[in-house]
């Protein structure tokens, strides 16, 4: 039955239903009317505007639309003080829409992104920087806590650059990356600079000492457990810490992790450690091997027996 003619008063707040046969469906307080089309190419104006819904391509879209709504989630208090919302924007407008332009044109990707995506994976980041300075049941943030925040916002804005608009690229694009980064730093007149003898890839951000650190501690011993097996051995490189690190930050913060990479890097094995060693007791892991006959079905039916027997615990899916 096509009701597509009768059907823009039903969207409308009466909820009335009008047949071409003359009857009137009325609708309860509790009857909703969802729908899921492909495009909207015969839907009319009138429709469309009822629905509330219109479709952009997101090239035409931009990205000052997604900065905009995250910086009205971030809490009162930062916005409170007249420098920081700026400040934060400034960088934005001056590191971001030039390093997608630059990653586009000279660097090649693992896997193809969308510009939108890597800015929401960009604001994540910064968001798991921010939490701490969150006010809490328990913790009350004082002005002078979010002046000592305000004045990391360059350092810790270009670590998630580097770690979101940066780390999608292969080997070669990570060296063309660094460069442009250094010289773009220049270019704004940033205070950030990184240790000697590395690339940005190469050091962590210590919001303790405001200073960027090796991954991997100089001089670090590194004690083997002797009950392991010859394969069961990890030992911890930089790829191996840094990797550890930024999934642990994203998944402790709610957010969606993505590994990707060439066969034989270490991406099961760094995902094994931390879902194994690396999360405190109320995160459990639920490990599913897929292969070509794996089926939805047999995908649900394993997570809901594992589920089933921890009802009482949080759940939070990751593949």
């Amino acid at each position: 039955m096509c009701i597509r003619d009768s059907m823009n008063t039903v969207l409308d707040d009466n909820k009335k239903l009008c047949l071409n046969s003359g009857q009137i469906l009325i609708l309860t307080p509790h009857m909703t009317m969802m729908f899921e089309v492909e495009d909207l190419a015969v839907a009319s104006p009138a429709t469309v505007s009822r629905c509330g819904m219109v479709y952009m391509e997101p090239g035409a879209l931009g990205l000052e639309p997604l900065i905009d709504s995250w910086l009205e989630t971030l809490p009162e208090k930062f916005r409170q003080k007249k420098t920081f919302v700026p400040n934060l924007q400034k960088l934005f407008n001056g590191y971001l829409e030039p390093s997608l332009e630059f990653m586009r044109r000279n660097c090649k990707e693992t896997v193809t992104t969308a510009n939108n995506n890597l800015t929401q994976s960009l604001m994540r980041l910064i968001s798991c920087f921010f939490i701490e300075y969150y006010d809490t049941e328990v913790k009350r943030v004082t002005p002078e806590e979010i002046d000592v925040l305000e004045s990391m916002l360059e350092p810790i804005f270009l670590f998630a650059l580097t770690w979101s608009v940066g780390c999608t690229v292969d080997s070669e694009g990570r060296k063309k990356f660094n460069h442009f980064l250094l010289s773009r730093i220049q270019e704004q007149g940033g205070r950030t600079t990184y240790p000697e003898g590395g690339t940005i890839y190469d050091f962590l951000f210590n919001k303790k000492t405001k200073s960027h650190v090796p991954w991997a501690e100089p001089g670090r011993v590194i004690e083997v457990d002797q009950t392991l097996s010859y394969s069961e051995i990890v030992i911890p490189t930089n790829d191996y810490t840094r990797m550890l690190f930024l999934m642990k930050t994203l998944l402790t913060n709610n957010s969606h992790v993505l590994c990707t990479g060439p066969t034989g890097t270490g991406k099961s094995l760094n995902a094994m450690a931390l879902l194994t060693t690396g999360l405190t007791e109320e995160w459990q892991s639920i490990n599913i091997t897929f292969s070509a006959q794996t089926s939805a079905n047999q995908t649900q039916d394993t997570i809901d027996s594992v589920s089933y027997t921890h009802l009482t615990l949080p759940t939070i899916y990751s593949v």
